[in-house]
Formats: C-alpha cells, sequence, structure tokens
C-alpha cells in the first residue's frame, strides 16, 4: 500500500479546537502516522545518540579535549532548545508540514557538514545548526499529536511513539559502535543524512496537513511572548514540563557521560558500550510499555510519580555502591537498567499531562516551551558532569542524583498540585 493512498485518511474535520479521540481512526492510518512521527523524531534522537561511542576517537582526530567533545552534544540540546521555541510558533501559524519539511532539509544538510569539520570549535558551530533543525522533527510530531488525539487516547499514541523513539537511542550507539568497525566517524554522519532524506520523503507522501487553516493562529512577537509567560504560569503546564526536563537532565547525564565513563574507568570498548547502552534503553521502552498497560486502570499523575521515585532509588543505589567501592560494569548496567525502566514511565506521562492541558490551536507553542525547558534545562545541567577535572563516575552519579531529586520536587511543589483538582 503506498503511502499517498492513506494520506485521505489522516485527514479529519473537526470543529475549532476539539481534536477527535483517535478512536474511530482507521487502524492502518495510526499505525502509520505512529511510524512517520516516530521516524522524524527519533531522527532527532539519532542526532545525539549515535555519535557517543566514537566521542574518544573525535577527541582524539580533532585534538580536543573530552569536555570540549562533550559540549558538541550540549551545543546540539541547546540547538533543540532553541529550534523548538522557534518552530513551534511558526507551525501554528503556517501549518505543520511547512516548518517541518525546510527542518528536515537542513538537518540533512548540516549532517553532511559535520563529516568535513576540521575543528572541535567549528564541530559544534555546526552541531548547533544541526540542532536548530532537528527540532522541527519532535516539536511538530507532538503537535500532530495533539492536533488529532485528546485524553487517554494521546497518552496511548504517546506511548506507541515512544516505542518507536525508543528505538534510536538503544540501536543508535549499537550502530555506531559498528559503523566504527568499517570506517571512520565521518562515516556516522553520512548515515544522519540517509535519515533525513529518508524523513523528507515520508513527510513529503504521507504526512498531510494536521492543523486546519481555521484553527492556525497568527502571533506577533508581543504576543508570543505573552502566550509563553501564560504558559509558565499555568501550573498544569509548567509542572509536568518542569518535571520532564529535570527528569531528562538526569537521563541526558548518563548518556552524555557513560561514554567515557565506561571505556575509561571500566576498559569497555566502544563496541561494548554499544551493547550496554541498548540494553539500558531496552529498560526505558519496556517500562514504556508498562505504562501503555497501566492507561485506564490507574492515573497518569500516579504512574509518573513511580517513575520517577523508582527512577531516584536507582540512582541513590548507584552512587551507594559508588562510594562503598563495590561497582563493577555488570552492576552499574543492572542499576542503570532499572533507572532507564523507570524512565520509560516519566516521559509519556509528564508530556501527556503538559501537552493535553492546552488547546489545540496552541499545541505548537505549547510542544515548542516543553522541548525548550527540556533541551535547555537538561543539556546545561548534564555538562556539570565534566566541568571540574573531566568526566568520572562520581561526577556523574552526583548530577544524576541532583536533577532526578529536583524532578520529583518540581512534580511535587507544581505538577500534582495543578491536577489534583
Amino acid at each position: 500500500m503506498s503511502l499517498t493512498a492513506v494520506r485521505p485518511r489522516l485527514r479529519t474535520d473537526r470543529a475549532p479546537q476539539t481534536p477527535t479521540h483517535g478512536a474511530d481512526r482507521p487502524r492502518r492510518s495510526v499505525v502509520l502516522l505512529v511510524f512517520i512521527l516516530g521516524v522524524l523524531s527519533a531522527t532527532s534522537s539519532l542526532a545525539t545518540d549515535l555519535y557517543l561511542p566514537a566521542f574518544p576517537q573525535i577527541a582524539a582526530d580533532l585534538n580536543a579535549p573530552e569536555s570540549q567533545i562533550q559540549l558538541t552534544l550540549t551545543a546540539v540540546m541547546v540547538g533543540l532548545a532553541l529550534g523548538q521555541l522557534i518552530i513551534g510558533p511558526l507551525s501554528d501559524q503556517l501549518g505543520r508540514r511547512k516548518p517541518l519539511l525546510v527542518g528536515i532539509g537542513v538537518f540533512t544538510a548540516t549532517s553532511l557538514l559535520c563529516m568535513v569539520v576540521q575543528t572541535a570549535e567549528m564541530f559544534s558551530v555546526v552541531r548547533f545548526v544541526q540542532g536548530l533543525a532537528a527540532a522541527a522533527g519532535m516539536v511538530i510530531s507532538r503537535a500532530v499529536v495533539r492536533d488529532t488525539f485528546d485524553g487517554d487516547s494521546a497518552a496511548k499514541f504517546f506511548s506507541r511513539l515512544v516505542l518507536l523513539v525508543g528505538l534510536a537511542p538503544m540501536l543508535g550507539p549499537l550502530l555506531g559502535g559498528q559503523l566504527l568497525l568499517i570506517g571512520p566517524w565521518q562515516l556516522i554522519f553520512a548515515v544522519l543524512g540517509a535519515a533525513g532524506l529518508a524523513g523528507f520523503g515520508l513527510v513529503f507522501f504521507g504526512l498531510p496537513e494536521s492543523l486546519p487553516v481555521h484553527q492556525r493562529v497568527r502571533q506577533d512577537p508581543k504576543q508570543m511572548v505573552r502566550h509563553f509567560l501564560r504558559l509558565v504560569a499555568d501550573p498544569r503546564f509548567i509542572g509536568p514540563t518542569l518535571t520532564m526536563a529535570l527528569s531528562f537532565a538526569m537521563t541526558f547525564t548518563y548518556i552524555s557521560a557513560f561514554s567515557f565513563v565506561s571505556q575509561e574507568e571500566f576498559g569497555a570498548t566502544p563496541q561494548q558500550f554499544s551493547l550496554i547502552f541498548g540494553i539500558n534503553t531496552l529498560g526505558m521502552i519496556l517500562g514504556n510499555q508498562l505504562n501503555a498497560a497501566l492507561i485506564g486502570k490507574m492515573h497518569t499523575t500516579r504512574r509518573l510519580l513511580i517513575g520517577l521515585l523508582g527512577a531516584v532509588a536507582s540512582v541513590a543505589l548507584l552512587l551507594g555502591m559508588h562510594l562503598a567501592g563495590h561497582t563493577s560494569l555488570v552492576a552499574v548496567t543492572a542499576v542503570l537498567f532499572v533507572m532507564m525502566f523507570c524512565t520509560g514511565l516519566i516521559s509519556p506521562n509528564a508530556t501527556t499531562l503538559a501537552i493535553v492541558s492546552q488547546p489545540s490551536s496552541s499545541a505548537g507553542s505549547a510542544s515548542a516551551l516543553l522541548g525548550t525547558l527540556q533541551f535547555a534545562i537538561g543539556g546545561t545541567l548534564a555538562s556539570a558532569a565534566g566541568l571540574h577535572g573531566g568526566t568520572t563516575m562520581t561526577s556523574m552519579v552526583l548530577v544524576m542524583l541532583v536533577t532526578g531529586l529536583a524532578a520529583t520536587g518540581a512534580f511535587a511543589l507544581t505538577a500534582a498540585r495543578g491536577h489534583a483538582k
């Protein structure tokens, strides 16, 4: 069945700001929508995860310290944060397809530019632009879901989407490690460019516009600022958003630091690191599937709280093991697996609470602010693990514990109050 054949089925005729519940949509169209949005979001994840096994090689090739190579990851995070803040409101004004196609095109071009950089500084600049472009896939995917689904239907769709997106951080480092066996680290960015081209084709042929013209909102910069301030002041939105951002900082600290920790402190090879990373990401996918099974049986806020408490407890256990001198690569992997399992309960529920609290006409802006805070806070706090004396097991676990506790505190102070009504 061709992609174009199902395009009319994805269109909906809705009253303003009234998304469908998704129950009456043909199953094939839902599966196709999950696949397309999953590929778009996964490509953005690949931009951060695919080159992780190559960190030591890139540092040696560009004659740069480890901390500077880690900053290229932070550059992508900052780009993703700012890009969502720009592209989200644009998609509320122009529709979803046009900004998405432009973003994918720029992402593809910058992926190829990464292959020819000569310095770590230039690498960081190109990666920043790449992050700006990759933001289109992430922010618009969430907005399309809000255009199309509501309530538990949205939570179920986000769970399906996270399942597919979760394959990227699981398979990304595994693929990156294998690519290093057959070529230099530049080959990784050639693969990213090919993924960008594939995403462009999927959107062009298979993703119709989900935001009708009569629902689009045109705002001048002052109106946009006021709208963002309103979102920040809304506890129903800002509570789960801060919870998401701070828990992402915990997870991203592990993502950005464990390549160095596993290879330099535990003697793992790039391929072994990739395997461990994939195993731990499988934990997140399994947690996500548990979350999907609990939908309709347990309230969203309770599922989120269970995920937060489990993740923080796991990191606290890891710190205790490290201080007691009882760590090994197998033991650390086991504890991190449990932590990632718990994050599978955090991401879809925090995202659902934040996005569904807002009307469809402002879903792009809400998704943009959520993503901006997620990557700005997450990327900035995670970089603290490598600021003093390089990245170590101690610095990684301490930053993870502090950010995990902060996420739980944000949930307790704001999200619970906003959704307990």
